[in-house]
Parts: structure tokens; C-alpha cells; sequence
């Protein structure tokens, strides 16, 4: 896709007056700015998932570290074109102040993902979306730190081109052309999107497959090797836990690692000497973008949160919430001691949408999952005298479940604990759906914040909303 960046920072508060975004009016960069922006975002961390998390980590008492933080906010999530969003035009809302259809990256919202008979865009590995009258590219928070001379990163459990990481670098009409976004990252190359200088700084997360050909065992049909043009533009490049380790803050310059060849493994799965987890690329890239002295610009995705709630996992799904909330505890320990109450550090932790998880009443407290304890993930037991409870048949029930999902037994059969709280157990669903096809759902998701400019965070906001917010407490 040919995208045309000329001036596209200055023009971004246009851009979004003209498309209902909220960053118009933000003010000159004011004294005591933050210079720091760390954005958290939980994929699919709707209420739900959250609390259940919480319970499964902690106990029904217990706070994790995105409990703890001094500012709260709802956040309506609806899209452009749709009740329930997607993560593309969600995350790009957070990104770029303005409401886009479902499908689409970092777009104006106009921008059609589907053709007028309902196909999408994206029929191969290679295609490009239209390149006249579908729309133009707006200006992300990462494009804007990056013109402002600020360090830049972004980091996920997914593919770095998947459609929440791709929100912050990249601009396309359909999320599936991961092909054409992976060549927006790479300076100087064909494709690339040239509104991000030289290149983000720090790039970790899966999707190997879109950076080689296919004689590599890449996706590409280009014949591109985009990491070795990565590393010709002065990218350390990383494949696994030792190399990871191996880059030092001190002595890389840009950093990107591709840890698989499509998602990274989920936490429950993770072998540790092969994949870093969410905190250790967290703090890594941190590490590496505070030698910035302008600050750094820093998004981390929680991305397969929503994976696992496709598949109605719940214990992956909290798992991976719970190595989520370890990256922030991580963030908030290294700024805090890099600079001493966040007087020039934002931290944001939000979601791009819920699921259809539901917690089933009315279950007695189980305090946190052990090996000895399924806690949350466990059956039914009354709160009054600890018996299991059972449906109109006589058959016990878990405390989760989902709205929808594959798990939609005609003849529901006894469960055990032991079964329902393995790795590889899927809850029960009302509605029959494709295996990994439970949706995503349209309730309002949770907002956290702490730092420099954190108390303009409060009541119930849109995602665009926090877009503004973020440009008024940095000035960027």
C-alpha cells in the first residue's frame, strides 16, 4: 500500500478535527511535561476477565499491580461502524484520536476494509489495500513522539504485526496485511512508512514469518529478507532468550526481536530459555529507550489474553493477564526508580475491548488458584454450605463460562475440578460457536494511570478520548 506521510504530524490535529478525534486542541508542550509514556494494553481484558484474573493471582482480597494505580477510568470501546469493535480500529482510536471501521489500522474512517460485495481487501499474503479514494493515514502517538525526537518502542506476545502493535507504526485498510505492514517498519526499504524517522527504536515480540521470503520459510513472495535490511539500518536483531539477553542496553542502538515465527507462546506454555516473557521485554526496552534524553514513547500489548478467550482457555487466559499485569509491576519498579515518583513518566493501563466471559454466581470465595486449589477456574460450591452447585438437570457448573463459544454440550455430563482447571480445558458456552471462534464483547473496559498527567483520567471516556488526553499531559 503507497501511503503519503508528507507533513503528516504537522497535519495530524487537522486530520482529527476534521474526523471528530479529540488531540485537536492540545496545547503547546506545557512545563513539567512527562517525558515518558508507557501505554499497557490488555488484549481483550474486558471486567470480567480482569477480576477473575485477579482472583485466580491473588484472591478475592488481593491487588495486583494494575489495582494499584491512584487514577481509574471506563472506556466505551465501539467502533466507527460496529458496537463491537475489533482490536484494529480500537487500539487505533487509543492511537490516534479518531473512530475507524472494524478491520482498519490507523486509517481515517472512511476507510472501507471490505469492497461493495463484501470481500475483504486482503485475498492474499501480498495484496494491498486500495490506494485512492479509501482513505488516508492518520498520525499515531508513536509517529508524534518519534517527530518529537523521543525514543519509541513497542512490544507484544503477538506478532509485532498483528493488528495492536501494527495500530502504533503502520497504516493499512485491512489488519491481514501483515505482509505490507512489516514493510512499513523497515527505513528506506519499499513500503516504508517514512513518518517514523529511522526507524522505531525497539521492536519485540512473534511473527518472524512476514520479516522472510519464503525460501526462508517466510511468508513473504517478495523475495525480501526484511531483517537483514533491519540489521543493515543498525538493528541489533534477536531470535530467542539467549540472544535477547545477550543485546545490552549500553551497547545496542535499535533493537528487534522475533521470537517465533507467528505468536509467542502463551504463558502457561512458554519455555523460558527460548522466549522471554512480557516483564523481561518490558524491561529491556525500557532499559533501552531511556538513554534517550528527550524520554521515550513505549507500547505493551498483553496480546494473547484475547487468544486464549477465542478459545474459551480461561486458565491461559488469566495466566497470560497475570504475566501482563508482572509487565507493569516491572515498568512501574524500573521508572519509579529511574525517576522518583513519576514526575515525568505516564503510565496508561486500558484495554480494546472485552469477551463474553462471565463469572457465575452465586460461588462461595476460593481465594487463589494453586496446585492444590482451582480457585476460581474451579466447579460451582455454594456460598452457604459448600455444596456443589448444579443446573436444572442436576449436573455441576464452573464458575466461568462464556456467552458464546465451541464448548455447547447438547447433554451436559459431570465435571470435575481436576478437568475443569487443567491448561487445555474449555468452559462451556451458551451459544455454539467454530472451535476459537467466541467473540469479542461490547462492555465498557477498565482504565488505570499513575504518574505525571494521570488525573486527567476519570468518569467514562471513548478510546478517542484517551488519545487527547495522553497529547494534552505530554504536549506531544
Amino acid at each position: 500500500m503507497q501511503l503519503r506521510f508528507t507533513a503528516l504530524a504537522a497535519a495530524a490535529s487537522l486530520a482529527l478535527a476534521a474526523c471528530g478525534g479529540s488531540g485537536d486542541d492540545s496545547p503547546a508542550t506545557p512545563a513539567g511535561a512527562p517525558k515518558n509514556i508507557i501505554f499497557f494494553l490488555g488484549d481483550g481484558m474486558g471486567l470480567t476477565t480482569q477480576t477473575a484474573a485477579r482472583i485466580y493471582k491473588v484472591g478475592e482480597d488481593g491487588e495486583m499491580a494494575m489495582d494499584k494505580l491512584p487514577e481509574t477510568a471506563f472506556i466505551r470501546t465501539y467502533s466507527h461502524n460496529a458496537q463491537v469493535t475489533d482490536s484494529a480500529p480500537s487500539m487505533a482510536a487509543y492511537m490516534t484520536g479518531v473512530k475507524m471501521n472494524n478491520e482498519v489500522i490507523s486509517m481515517t474512517p472512511e476507510t472501507r476494509a471490505f469492497d461493495a460485495s463484501g470481500k475483504d481487501y486482503i485475498s492474499g499474503a501480498d495484496s494491498r489495500c486500495p490506494t485512492s479514494g479509501n482513505g488516508q493515514a492518520v498520525a499515531t502517538l508513536l509517529e508524534l513522539a518519534k517527530a518529537a525526537g523521543m525514543g519509541t518502542g513497542a512490544v507484544t506476545t503477538t506478532r509485532i504485526t498483528h493488528a495492536t502493535p501494527a495500530a502504533t507504526y503502520a497504516h493499512i485498510c485491512h489488519r491481514d496485511g501483515e505482509n505490507a505492514i512489516a514493510a512499513q517498519a523497515v527505513p528506506g526499504g519499499a513500503g516504508f512508512n517514512s513518518a517514523l524517522g529511522d526507524g522505531v527504536d525497539v521492536l519485540l515480540g512473534g511473527g518472524r514469518q512476514f520479516f522472510l521470503p519464503q525460501a526462508a520459510g517466510g511468508k513473504r513472495t517478495d523475495g525480501r529478507d526484511l531483517t537483514a535490511e533491519l540489521k543493515t539500518k543498525g538493528y541489533t536483531y534477536v531470535q530467542n532468550k539467549t540472544e535477547f539477553d545477550a543485546a545490552a542496553p549500553a551497547a545496542t542502538k535499535k533493537l528487534i526481536g522475533l521470537f517465533a515465527n507467528s505468536h509467542m507462546a502463551y504463558d502457561t506454555d512458554r519455555d523460558a530459555s527460548k522466549e522471554p516473557s512480557l516483564a523481561e521485554m518490558t524491561g529491556k526496552a525500557i532499559e533501552l529507550l531511556t538513554k534517550n534524553d528527550k524520554g521515550f514513547f513505549l507500547m505493551v500489548e498483553g496480546g494473547r489474553i484475547d487468544h486464549a478467550l477465542h478459545d474459551t482457555n480461561a486458565r491461559k487466559a488469566l495466566q497470560d493477564t497475570v504475566a501482563f499485569d508482572d509487565a507493569i509491576a516491572r515498568a512501574l519498579d524500573k521508572m519509579q526508580a529511574k525517576d522518583p515518583g513519576l514526575k515525568n513518566t505516564l503510565v496508561v493501563v486500558t484495554a480494546d475491548h472485552d469477551h463474553t466471559l462471565v463469572l457465575n454466581g452465586y460461588a462461595a470465595r476460593t481465594g487463589p488458584t494453586t496446585a492444590s486449589n482451582p480457585g476460581v477456574l474451579g466447579l460451582l460450591r455454594n456460598f452457604v454450605d459448600g455444596s456443589l452447585g448444579t443446573d436444572l438437570g442436576g449436573t455441576p457448573f464452573t464458575i466461568i463460562g462464556f456467552g458464546n463459544g465451541e464448548n455447547r454440550p447438547n447433554v451436559r455430563t459431570a465435571l470435575t475440578d481436576a478437568q475443569v482447571a487443567d491448561k487445555n480445558y474449555h468452559q462451556e458456552a451458551v451459544i455454539p460457536m467454530a472451535a476459537g471462534n467466541e467473540t469479542h464483547g461490547g462492555t465498557d473496559v477498565f482504565l488505570g494511570a499513575a504518574g505525571k498527567g494521570a488525573d486527567l483520567f476519570s468518569g467514562a471516556l471513548t478510546n478517542t478520548e484517551v488519545f487527547g488526553l495522553i497529547r494534552k499531559a505530554s504536549g506531544l
